[in-house]
């Protein structure tokens, strides 16, 4: 008989992503996954420990969704779906409990198994801690052979090699200098000076318009391809990973990087000055000593991955394991 997993979906769409990337690699012969949307009301930014094991948060057409018969496991993606997750324990002691990322103190004695990132190994160990490197994601072979049949052509008169750039941008308490970003425009002028080709320039929200202006200025004489953001155009995201031949990658998101590593390409990482947190560090250190990744570094131009990274594998079977 299958086992049943529900999937706790919210507006998290980067914890949306990995729940999803590791429910792709399940065996789908033992399993039926059913995903469970949470849509909030303002009462969800209350603490957990307030929140307890209620659908407190939540609003009164999602909470009519969790109804008997249970499920045998849970998938919770966020600290706000934990009090979801341990509502329906509560309700099913049988139900095993899953975590991406950590749940907080407040239940993790409930959670059967919490996949932490393996740069998160300085907070206290609990026997239910299982480390991955990098984040759980969606970027597979057969999704990057399907966005390359889809953006292939949209491509095709730029001069190659094609590099992909994508850019974070800001952290708690650490803005994306002009600094920073001078430094990513050089060193990504430096870079196609080396390589030639074009660039697929893609950045977020968290990059800010002054330091955007300023790289897109700087690499104006660069063959390119651009989606910015607040381009209302459809997202070349996934296309950039997959047409590219190289990527280079800022290095304040993991899953940004995780995704960039996942495709088996030789991936560069921007890390700037006094904007990385330790945590940070530690991630990308971690890609560079299991050769994922290099860092952009003209001494480095010759980098290639010993193999691709998807932390979503890894989960997929200790959840198996469960």
């Amino acid at each position: 008989m299958k086992k049943v997993l529900w999937i706790l979906i919210d507006n998290r769409m980067g914890s949306v992503g990995q729940a999803r990337g590791i429910a792709g690699h399940l065996n789908h012969e033992h399993f039926d996954v059913i995903e469970k949307k949470l849509d909030y009301t303002k009462l969800s930014g209350l603490p957990n420990f307030v929140r307890g094991k209620t659908l407190l948060g939540l609003t009164g057409a999602s909470k009519k969704d969790f109804i008997a018969p249970w499920p045998d496991m849970v998938l919770s993606i966020s600290r706000r779906t934990v009090p979801v997750a341990r509502y329906i324990k509560k309700q099913n002691p049988d139900t095993k409990l899953i975590q991406i990322m950590h749940p907080g103190e407040t239940g993790l004695s409930e959670f059967s198994l919490v996949l932490l990132p393996e740069h998160d190994k300085d907070k206290p160990f609990h026997q239910s801690f299982r480390y991955l490197i990098g984040a759980p994601h969606r970027v597979t072979p057969e999704v990057l052979n399907e966005a390359k049949e889809k953006w292939a052509d949209v491509f095709k008169n730029l001069p190659k090699p094609l590099t992909a750039v994508v850019i974070g941008g800001a952290i708690k308490d650490r803005p994306f200098t002009l600094e920073n970003a001078k430094n990513l425009a050089s060193k990504i002028v430096d870079f196609k000076k080396k390589m030639g080709g074009s660039v697929l320039i893609t950045t977020s929200r968290r990059t800010g318009a002054e330091a955007q202006k300023l790289i897109m200025d700087m690499l104006k004489d660069i063959p390119s391809h651009t989606f910015l953001w607040g381009d209302q155009a459809e997202n070349p995201y996934l296309g950039y990973l997959a047409c590219a031949d190289n990527i280079i990658v800022t290095g304040d998101s993991v899953s940004m990087a995780s995704e960039a590593c996942g495709t088996n390409k030789p991936v560069f990482v921007f890390e700037g000055q006094s904007w990385l947190t330790k945590k940070h560090y530690r991630f990308i250190h971690a890609l560079y000593e299991n050769h994922y990744a290099a860092p952009l570094d003209a001494r480095y131009l010759k980098f290639k991955p010993t193999s691709s990274l998807n932390a979503a594998v890894d989960a997929a079977r200790e959840i198996e394991r469960l």
